[in-house]
């Protein structure tokens, strides 16, 4: 048994969001100060290979975050990156679809911002937008939620197959976190700019999302593309898990710096 294989949704295998625990921290040290440490040299460990892969041109990882409000993307980001060269990591958001993305299919503007070799991107929301809050609302129909599950497994087995790694992270609080989390955007300065009012609109219908995450998680884990769900009403736990299992993939990797061509042997660099 692998080290988060219990985070790990296996593929066609039954998958249950009550096999996890929200508030979660088995990943946290003794202490705030150790945990701190630790995930500073996570992070450090993390940006020594992603230079190598960067160099060496011949993989690309992504990283799908996804979650509810104020279960912490962003902060991942932050955190998990925090000592990393912004050389060959890229962010990409999914907001509401412009009149331009939505004249095509849903996968158009998604594709169009998948890794090229050497690069981790990380999603911040993504493609499973499109079958998580279209189904809560009713956009789609069940048909076609099913539909776009087959699209997607078909979309991801592409990428991987084309020399993509998919490591792809449910952000899992609970809904009594949330509303602390909201509590706090609205009454620290330097996080109202966060709150979104419509984000109440959406908490309303929480179990219909936790329904929706569930069935597209069990729709859509398969061996070459496995999602994980990620205990976060701890944000350190939820830091320090998805650095592992980001740096567990790069460890699992070939990498190496690119070999200097013989050609280059013995060139002189004139004063």
């Amino acid at each position: 048994m692998g080290k988060f294989d219990k985070y790990l949704v296996a593929p066609n295998k039954k998958f249950s969001l009550s096999d996890i625990k929200p508030g979660d921290r088995s990943e946290r040290g003794d202490s705030k100060a150790e945990d701190l440490e630790e995930l500073a040299k996570l992070s450090a460990k993390i940006n020594a290979l992603q230079d190598i892969l960067y160099a060496q041109q011949k993989h690309k990882i992504l990283l799908v975050l996804q979650g509810m409000d104020a279960s912490g993307k962003d902060g991942t980001v932050k955190h998990v990156f925090s000592e990393c060269d912004p050389l060959g990591i890229r962010l990409a958001s999914f907001k509401k679809p412009t009149k331009e993305e939505l004249a095509h299919d849903y996968l158009w503007r998604v594709h169009a911002k998948v890794p090229k070799d050497g690069e981790i991107v990380v999603f911040n929301r993504s493609h499973y937008e499109d079958v998580l809050i279209v189904r809560v609302h009713d956009w789609i129909s069940k048909k076609e939620c099913k539909q776009r599950y087959a699209h997607i497994k078909d979309f991801e087995r592409l990428l991987t197959e084309t020399g993509t790694t998919v490591i792809k992270c449910f952000l899992y609080t609970s809904k009594e976190e949330q509303k602390e989390r909201m509590y706090d955007r609205l009454n620290e300065p330097h996080k109202t700019w966060k709150f979104n009012p419509g984000d109440l609109e959406e908490r309303a219908l929480w179990p219909a999302y936790m329904e929706a995450y569930e069935d597209a998680i069990n729709a859509t884990s398969t061996k070459d593309a496995p999602w994980y769900v990620v205990p976060a009403d701890s944000k350190t736990n939820r830091n320090l898990l998805i650095s592992r299992i980001l740096l567990k993939t790069l460890e699992g990797m070939d990498l190496k710096y690119p070999e200097t061509p013989a050609e280059w042997q013995g060139i002189v660099v004139e004063d």
